[in-house]
């Protein structure tokens, strides 16, 4: 596990080395592996070490000088976001019954099951779209919404809509101020901050859940 996270950690320090090796090696073909990264990205969870936003911020960067077609991207890309959390949502679906079939330990009961598909009928959309934009956390959660058994025409529906919405502002946002200088000579601290800002809103939200909890039993 902290070999792919080291792994991880690597390939986002050095992500537009990286891009431009493998724009360079496979050409035309590039879009492949990318399409693989954002599908694995969010469609398995075993890979929530592979970067979301910061890659996409860097593929809409390296757009600007023609070694990729920025349209193109914005629409494989997109296929890739939501085909990549229906999977998820599947694998969910159907692991889940297994999961909790039989076991007695503290979070695998049917009661907690009970308790995830209440959330995700009453905060799913909101919980879907938000996901998107916070690593690890957008992984999880089509998972968890197929487990609890999230109705899938409502899943499939903020699934369209978040994936759009990620996939094309970082795109823009990349291709806009990728290129700009102070952004492109360091580069690599403007990818780990996109990082950083990402998961500032689970933060806050869990500080906010935990001082909700603890006044209450006060």
């Amino acid at each position: 596990m902290l070999d792919l996270l080291h792994q991880g950690l690597d390939l986002i320090r050095h992500l537009d080395d990286n891009i431009a090796s493998l724009t360079s090696y496979f050409g035309a073909y590039s879009y492949i592996p990318l399409f693989a990264i954002i599908f694995c990205e969010t469609g398995l969870v075993v890979t929530p070490f592979l970067p979301g936003d910061s890659l996409l911020f860097a593929l809409g960067a390296f757009a600007t000088n023609g070694s990729l077609n920025l349209p193109l991207m914005m629409i494989l890309l997109t296929v890739a976001a939501i085909v990549g959390d229906s999977v998820n949502y599947w694998i969910g679906s159907l692991l889940g019954p297994r999961i909790f079939r039989g076991e007695r330990i503290w979070l695998l009961n049917k009661k907690h099951l009970d308790r995830t598909h209440e959330f995700f009928e009453r905060y799913g959309g909101k919980t879907i779209i938000l996901a998107r934009f916070v690593p690890i956390v957008r992984t999880f959660a089509p998972f968890v919404a197929g487990m609890g058994r999230m109705t899938y025409r409502r899943f499939m529906a903020y699934n369209v809509i978040g994936g759009v919405i990620w996939i094309n502002i970082f795109l823009i946002a990349g291709y806009l101020f990728g290129q700009w200088k102070p952004v492109k000579d360091n580069f690599e601290f403007v990818v780990f901050g996109i990082i950083i800002i990402s998961v500032l809103p689970a933060i806050f939200e869990y500080y906010r859940v935990r001082r909700q909890v603890t006044q209450g039993a006060t």
